[in-house]
């Protein structure tokens, strides 16, 4: 059974810093091509950053600069360091484990102005 669990969300003024990290089980996690995505209060669920089987990452172009993704295969865990938060990085974060249905629950990040 696939488990995707996420941890780290919560509020910070804006400026600040958060790493949210997400461990999976039940998958082969180093086949994987996972990431983050996220859900704000009116909008669809959007990419954030990506990172493939080979460690090459993506990024929306949004927080460029600012996120930074990664794995470590030998943990299942992917990690997603936010600095530089701005309001409109508000939204709950969702980890994706690289295939159909295979997310976490989600965690809130509030960016206070």
């Amino acid at each position: 059974q696939v488990q995707l669990v996420e941890s780290g969300g919560g509020t910070v003024q804006a400026g600040g810093s958060l790493t949210l990290s997400c461990v999976a089980s039940g998958i082969v996690f180093s086949t994987r091509n996972v990431g983050w995505y996220r859900q704000g209060p009116r909008v669809s669920r959007d990419m954030v950053a990506t990172i493939d089987r080979g460690s090459v990452t993506e990024y929306a172009d949004s927080v460029k600069g600012r996120f930074t993704i990664s794995r470590d295969n030998a943990k299942s865990t992917i990690t997603l360091q936010m600095n530089k938060l701005k309001p409109e990085d508000t939204g709950v974060y969702y980890c994706y484990g690289g295939a159909l249905n295979d997310w976490g629950p989600g965690t809130q990040v509030t960016v206070l102005t």
